[in-house]
């Protein structure tokens, strides 16, 4: 079988070898273990592979290099248009000359690459949909078109696309799916002592979207109560001197910037919480690889997150942006009454801080979550993943 993958995501080439962000790279080598031949339409940048960065575990790899493109402004999208032509041509070879076409949705490569599929409506396709698949979510045009695009099974043939959550009124082309980052040989009960000082993480890139400077104004509040807690933050971006500089001089907040996979793993077996107040997910991978070793998660209720931590039954949600209420259901089947709020005010602040107080006063229910988190997030393994990734594919 010869595969092509359509994405936006940065890669680069060391040694005749082709790298990129490993999460994504780890990933795509269990989609890739029944394909013959490869082909990659990414953007490439002319460097050696960083500390976060991984190979493709493959031999006959045809990588076709297109430029990135941005529309957030005139003169960008200017720029865009001019590539335009150019990126059209090379993702559609690809795909002619493909016998499988997988896109990693969303993004504006893929936005493309959504219209020039069209244009082969026999050839088997799979998209990873790896954002938030809500259709009333509060996202930029070109997502909003993706989704149409995808879910239009006049247009869109011969196609599954794997989205997180499972959500009413769905196309029949839709799939909810999940991911997964450890094997079943890593399950173990991970015991916590719950005691202080209570360690919370911050695992992932340091951008707005991602709200870290809440993670740090959580913990400072916490102190301010008197709670002997402390913050780890795993992860680089530009609010990265942001945070340095807010965490100068305060020995309870740590930075260790990008770190491998085996240095994640044993500081979510040391934390006791991890944080994310992200604005929009997908399925948020440092909530779901917390989980599995204990930690309690805190996300805001996002995407597919209310059925991950079960309505705040394993966890605690962020109030504000969206609070998931009505009928729960398999892989995050709910409805939504959307807030006004936002994650970064006082008010939302003060009541998150409420809430991990009141559980911190409650040392069995802490235990009781911190069960049931890791309970949940270990009955996705990577082995259950291959296997839905092998009926995905018939192979």
């Amino acid at each position: 079988m010869k595969f092509a993958i359509i994405t936006y995501i940065l890669h680069n080439e060391h040694k005749n070898a082709y790298y990129s962000y490993e999460p994504y790279i780890r990933e795509m080598n269990i989609w890739l273990k029944s394909a013959k031949e490869i082909i990659v339409v990414a953007p490439k940048i002319p460097s050696a592979p960083m500390g976060i960065e991984t190979a493709y575990l493959h031999n006959k790899i045809s990588f076709r290099k297109i430029p990135a493109i941005t529309i957030l402004n005139f003169s960008e999208v200017i720029r865009s248009l001019i590539k335009l032509p150019g990126i059209f041509y090379k993702i559609m070879k690809a795909m002619k000359e493909a016998d499988h076409i997988h896109l990693r949705c969303p993004g504006n490569i893929c936005l493309i690459a959504c219209i020039v599929q069209i244009f082969f409506p026999r050839k088997i396709k799979t998209v990873k949909y790896a954002g938030n698949w809500d259709l009333e979510a509060n996202q930029p045009w070109t997502y909003k078109l993706q989704k149409w695009i995808l879910s239009n099974t006049f247009l869109t043939r011969n196609i599954t696309v794997l989205v997180y959550g499972n959500w009413p009124g769905k196309s029949k082309n839709i799939l909810p799916f999940f991911t997964a980052t450890f094997s079943e040989c890593e399950i173990k009960k991970n015991e916590k002592d719950l005691g202080p000082p209570y360690k919370f993480l911050f695992v992932g890139n340091l951008v707005p979207g991602k709200q870290p400077i809440f993670a740090l104004h959580l913990i400072e509040a916490l102190k301010e109560k008197h709670i002997n807690a402390e913050l780890h933050v795993y992860g680089d971006g530009p609010l990265k001197y942001n945070l340095e500089n807010e965490a100068e001089n305060k020995d309870y907040i740590h930075l260790y910037g990008n770190q491998k996979l085996e240095v994640l793993k044993q500081a979510y077996k040391d934390a006791h919480f991890v944080i994310l107040a992200s604005k929009s997910e997908g399925w948020p991978k440092a909530v779901a690889e917390g989980m599995f070793f204990g930690c309690i998660p805190i996300a805001t209720a996002v995407s597919c997150v209310p059925w991950m931590l079960n309505y705040g039954s394993r966890g605690i949600l962020i109030p504000g942006i969206e609070q998931s209420v009505g009928k729960r259901g398999k892989l995050g089947d709910y409805l939504v009454d959307r807030g006004q709020r936002t994650v970064g005010s006082q008010e939302v602040l003060g009541e998150t801080v409420e809430r991990i107080i009141g559980l911190l006063q409650k040392p069995e229910e802490m235990k009781r979550m911190s069960r049931e988190a890791q309970e949940w997030s270990q009955e996705y393994t990577l082995e259950k993943f291959e296997e839905e990734i092998k009926k995905v594919l018939k192979v």
